[in-house]
């Protein structure tokens, strides 16, 4: 997809790959104000094209979802970027949210060693599991 723009709702097999290369995204929520709150976030995509994050639960962009679930996911580098779209469920189940973070630490701490120290720092902080299926994807290559 050279120097072209795509918009769907299904991701090809480009994103998916580009998705799972070590990077950060940056997330989108909707502050009162109807102004953005952007924030950096680890990010999973698992297997049925769900998009996995964890948060503390107290922090700014909880509170924008809880009030309006829309969630915007742009993932890139200096020349390609993927942007997905979509309705967040928040789930508190203490089950799921942990079982969310080690799959994250799994994926971000390279060091295996410490992975056990890093998942329960995170589990200390009251987080929450979020999940989003993209509703809409814009793809970009240059």
């Amino acid at each position: 997809m050279k120097g072209d723009e795509a918009m769907t709702n299904m991701l090809s097999d480009w994103a998916k790959e580009f998705l799972c290369e070590d990077r950060v995204g940056v997330v989108s929520t909707l502050n009162n104000d109807g102004s953005s709150h952007l924030t950096t976030m680890w990010y999973l995509l698992a297997d049925d094209g769900t998009l996995i994050l964890s948060t503390p639960g107290r922090n700014q962009k909880v509170k924008n979802l809880r009030r309006d679930p829309r969630i915007a996911l742009c993932v890139g580098d200096v020349t390609r970027s993927v942007s997905l779209y979509g309705t967040v469920t928040i789930s508190e189940d203490q089950a799921l949210v942990r079982q969310d973070i080690e799959h994250l630490v799994e994926r971000y701490v390279k060091d295996a060693g410490i992975r056990p120290q890093v998942s329960a720092t995170l589990v200390q902080q009251s987080r929450v599991a979020l999940h989003f299926k993209p509703e809409k994807v814009t793809e970009f290559s240059v």
